[in-house]
């Protein structure tokens, strides 16, 4: 709970022409004080906008008047998304990966929020065990949508047996009032071996048809077991199992496509490539939603390597946050440096699922020449195998046998406010790194800025 406090006054707008200052909070506006930036949002659209703050050091709050265009921006941005409290998440998921981090990492790691307002915000995922009759009024009035609901299953015992939680046996009530009333809702269902998959994934698949028909989407997500889980139900798919989960995804594409007119079921990449099998191509996928889901996320990656104009299309499909909405926590800007690499020979470092994807790409464009080290995730072990849960240290490790003169490329989804999630930086790394954005577009630039520097040097 921080308050809504002022973190950056843009020069020549509404807010700089009166006494504000950084670190002001804001205790009311128009008379009401916001809960969240949402209504922040709504209260400073109208033309005349009276602010009540507090400044540090300062017994005595102050009123300041700014008169601006209707819906021209204050000027202000805000440091938090929430200004009451964040709701946190009371359920206790055997498969939450918050579970399953070591101590010692950053604070804001282990928030386990359940807040429909982070989802609508930020596009986190809600259970809706928390959710009310007047946070349903909230959102149907305001229109906050798109939102974002873990399902996991539709069995009510199970679902209240995995989410560790009784309301999770009801709470899925909320989301069929949601769909009534309009909200457009994007689902996931991580899948846990042995616990909702084969037959219970099948049910549950058969009921997001029948009574949720108006989801944009449902993604089946693989469960993330590292080395720090204690949940002995808990493991990776197998090969066998993985293609099982693609096969049932396979058959309800084809189902929804029949029955609704459209594809809503998708599994994740991660599922494809633990089965052995290449995933979808980018022509496949309409939108890329749920990219942070790993839905399409290879597609629109090689897609845009090969074509730049592919994300012009379907965008990146990383959900950026709303406009208005402080960048935090993983939205935190990631680091993605500026400088064009210079060096003789280049290594692009990667996670172990990443690695043979861009290997493959790189000799089929022209890129063959080009390095490709797949770091090993020691911090995590288990099935942890992404890009974006590399760290510091094991980066470390993968590189104390690269060559000085290498360039060496890391993506930037690793990164958040210039740290890796060990808390190192690139500075700390014992070989020069240069991050670059997680696009295939932005690689394709960066490698392309090397070919240039060769044939001017030479």
């Amino acid at each position: 709970m921080s308050g809504a406090r002022i973190s950056s006054i843009s020069v020549d707008s509404p807010a700089s022409t009166v006494n504000l200052c950084v670190g002001d909070e804001l205790v009311s506006i128009n008379g009401r004080a916001p809960s969240d930036i949402i209504e922040y949002q709504q209260l400073i659209d109208g033309p005349r906008v009276t602010l009540v703050v507090m400044r540090e050091g300062e017994s005595l709050s102050r009123k300041v008047t700014i008169t601006k265009a209707e819906g021209q921006p204050l000027g202000l941005s805000i440091d938090s998304a929430v200004f009451d409290r964040i709701r946190t998440c009371d359920n206790h998921c055997s498969f939450c990966f918050i579970y399953q981090l070591p101590k010692g990492m950053r604070r804001s790691l282990y928030v386990k929020d359940d807040d429909f307002r982070l989802s609508f915000l930020y596009g986190n995922y809600t259970t809706l065990t928390r959710f009310t009759e007047f946070d349903l009024e909230r959102v149907v009035e305001e229109g906050l949508s798109p939102l974002y609901v873990s399902i996991h299953s539709t069995d009510p015992e199970l679902r209240a047996e995995m989410l560790r939680n009784p309301r999770g046996a009801t709470s899925l009530r909320w989301l069929k009032e949601l769909l009534r009333a309009g909200i457009e809702v994007h689902a996931q269902i991580v899948v846990c071996p042995a616990i909702n998959d084969d037959a219970h994934l099948e049910r549950t698949l058969h009921d997001v048809i029948s009574l949720y028909p108006e989801l944009a989407s449902v993604a089946l997500v693989p469960v993330g077991v590292s080395a720090f889980s204690n949940e002995a139900t808990m493991r990776s798919h197998t090969p066998h199992e993985a293609r099982h989960v693609v096969a049932l995804a396979d058959r309800f594409q084809r189902l929804t496509l029949e029955l609704l007119g459209r594809v809503s079921v998708f599994a994740s990449d991660e599922f494809y490539l633990v089965a052995g099998l290449a995933p979808p191509p980018a022509t496949q996928f309409e939108s890329l939603d749920q990219a942070e889901n790993g839905i399409g996320m290879v597609a629109a990656f090689v897609a845009s390597f090969i074509d730049q104009t592919v994300m012009d299309k379907l965008g990146t499909g990383f959900f950026q946050s709303v406009d208005g909405a402080p960048a935090l926590g993983y939205r935190a800007p990631r680091g993605a440096s500026i400088a064009a690499p210079q060096g003789e020979e280049v290594t692009v470092v990667t996670g172990e699922y990443a690695a043979p994807i861009l290997r493959a790409l790189f000799d089929a464009h022209g890129f063959a020449d080009v390095g490709v080290l797949a770091v090993q995730n020691v911090y995590f072990a288990g099935n942890i195998k992404v890009a974006g849960l590399l760290t510091g240290q094991d980066l470390n490790a993968a590189l104390a046998n690269v060559p000085s003169s290498t360039v060496c490329l890391v993506p930037d989804v690793c990164l958040s406010e210039d740290r890796f999630l060990d808390g190192l930086t690139l500075d700390d790394l014992c070989h020069p790194v240069i991050s670059v954005r997680t696009t295939g577009r932005d690689l394709r630039a960066a490698l392309d800025a090397v070919r240039a520097r060769r044939l001017v040097s030479s």
